[in-house]
């Protein structure tokens, strides 16, 4: 059955004037954020255009642990600005301090991404947004996913003030977990890195690089070629690849494969971008490697040899030089944009 949402006039008019504001400039009248120098501008979708108040709703309920079941886990327990948006383990850390098996990726530039998540199981950030709220080992103590959005919803109606911004950012008081997870999209994808020495370098500034890190730069795209993976402005092309990781366990995290079923997905997952990748280790899937060293000495040997090993993966025999000069390259890919304060206090729940 589906139910239909009817708003009172003042909301009605509200909505009236946004549609046209929208229906006219093809956006929503708030001017969406500035992307940093080396960003193209982020993408919003149709049924979620920017706007201030949906951002700012966004940035509230990113931060709410009330999203959570006992209150304990919000999507910032695992994505903490000051990990550049990880968490700085292995692998995340949910509710009753469960874990799982993998690593939290940065949720930086994750508005230049359709599908999300290392095995790329959500097809947008609004429904990777509330995939958590129904994860047993994350943020719910219900079995039933549909259950887990419902009480979470419940339990954010029970707060006066998050349902008057609901009101403002999309028309309805009555919001339901959908509206949850525009909300906090919307504020993802205002969290951006750019303007990084690498940028400023490539805008002209010839002095924004070390010697060492421009030497790192040539052997990144032209002796090793990792922008066979690693391209464009954001240096990933968002596909799947196995790199070897993981597969040299007995029960492998089969990664892609348990998404898609093709059988060349097996133990591979998400490129992800390389914008801040000084400041998110531990790095891969799992965690494995602590250090961007560790990251290179694993290229430099091919990776990890199985069935399904990316045919582009061969041992580089890089010198120690190559290796000090890449990691200086990937060290100038750290920019500007995605540092904030969380908020300072929480709208309170109706007593």
């Amino acid at each position: 059955m589906v139910h239909q949402r009817f708003p009172t006039p003042a909301v009605g008019m509200l909505m009236f004037c946004a549609v046209v504001s929208c229906s006219v400039t093809g956006r929503c009248e708030d001017e969406e954020p500035t992307p940093p120098l080396g960003l193209p501008p982020v993408y919003y979708p149709d049924d979620n255009l920017y706007s201030k108040e949906r951002a700012a709703l966004g940035k509230l309920l990113y931060f709410d642990k009330r999203l959570s079941s006992d209150g304990t886990v919000s999507c910032s327990s695992c994505h903490l600005v000051k990990y550049a948006f990880t968490d700085g383990a292995a692998v995340a850390t949910g509710i009753n301090g469960q874990t799982g098996g993998r690593s939290a990726p940065t949720a930086i530039n994750r508005g230049y991404s359709t599908a999300q998540f290392w095995d790329g199981r959500a097809p947008s950030l609004e429904a990777q947004a509330i995939g958590p709220i129904a994860s047993p080992i994350e943020m719910t103590n219900e079995k039933d996913p549909e259950r887990a959005h419902q009480t979470c919803v419940d339990r954010l109606h029970k707060v006066p003030e998050y349902r008057a911004r609901f009101s403002k950012a999309y028309g309805d008081e009555n919001f339901t977990i959908e509206d949850v997870g525009k909300a906090i999209a919307t504020f993802e994808r205002t969290i951006m890195s750019g303007n990084s020495p690498f940028d400023r370098y490539k805008n002209g500034a010839k002095d924004a690089m070390s010697a060492s890190a421009i030497r790192g730069k040539d052997i990144f795209f032209n002796k090793t070629a990792c922008d066979s993976c690693h391209l464009g402005f954001n240096f990933t092309d968002g596909s799947y690849a196995n790199i070897g990781i993981g597969m040299d366990k007995p029960s492998p995290d089969l990664g892609r494969y348990v998404v898609s079923k093709r059988e060349e997905d097996k133990g591979a997952f998400k490129t992800p971008t390389l914008r801040e990748i000084e400041h998110t280790g531990p790095y891969m899937h799992d965690g494995r490697l602590k250090t961007l060293e560790e990251v290179i000495e694993h290229y430099d040997k091919g990776g990890i040899a199985n069935p399904y090993l990316d045919e582009r993966l061969k041992p580089l025999k890089l010198s120690k030089q190559d290796k000090q000069d890449l990691v200086a390259f990937l060290k100038s890919l750290s920019g500007e944009g995605w540092r904030m304060k969380p908020p300072a206090s929480f709208p309170p729940s109706k007593e």
